[in-house]
């Protein structure tokens, strides 16, 4: 077994690595530019969505509130009659790249730490190169990607805006396999 804070340069170095790789993926590759497309009359939308004052938060058109409500008549005919839609409304202004970024940090050295976790209680110390690569990869494929399919199932998110995101998740997960199985005590 290999302790938790023994892999601390691994987790932190693996951290900046994918930081920097999603980085330059989302600044620098167009993959992504289609994930997103412009609503129809958006000056209305928007104009209709402003009248509205709605709060930031997530939300359902119709809304049912119950799976019994979802049986309604009333409701049927609204999600019947369209548009039907999963809204995420956001604060107005410019989007905070320093609060996203942040999380994201945040959130890459938390899945860096579960898998120090995993590999550190299966993977003995001076083992192989590629048996931490393989324990570590694992592990943070399923931290990066696993959990993406279920708004493409649920919230009916674009697929190919999931599965472009889960080939991102691979590429993170295989940087930090690589950090980890070359700095592995």
């Amino acid at each position: 077994m290999v302790p938790l804070m023994s892999l601390w340069i691994p987790i932190v170095l693996s951290t900046v690595v994918v930081f920097i790789a999603s980085s330059v993926i989302h600044m620098f590759m167009t993959d992504h530019k289609a994930d997103f497309a412009a609503v129809p009359s958006e000056d209305r939308v928007r104009e209709a969505l402003s009248g509205a004052n709605i709060p930031p938060g997530d939300y359902a058109i119709p809304y049912a509130g119950s799976a019994k409500a979802m049986g309604e008549p009333e409701w049927i005919e609204k999600a019947t009659q369209g548009p039907n839609a999963f809204l995420t409304v956001i604060p107005s202004g410019i989007p905070s790249m320093g609060k996203s970024l942040t999380q994201w940090f945040i959130y890459c050295t938390v899945v860096g730490i579960f898998a120090a976790y995993v590999a550190g209680h299966a993977v003995a110390p001076g083992e192989d190169y590629l048996v931490a690569f393989r324990y570590v990869g694992t592990v943070a494929f399923v931290g990066y990607s696993l959990a993406l399919p279920q708004n493409s199932i649920w919230f009916h998110r674009n697929w190919s805006a999931t599965l472009k995101s889960m080939c991102d998740g691979l590429v993170y997960s295989l940087l930090t396999a690589g950090v980890f199985g070359w700095l592995w005590p």
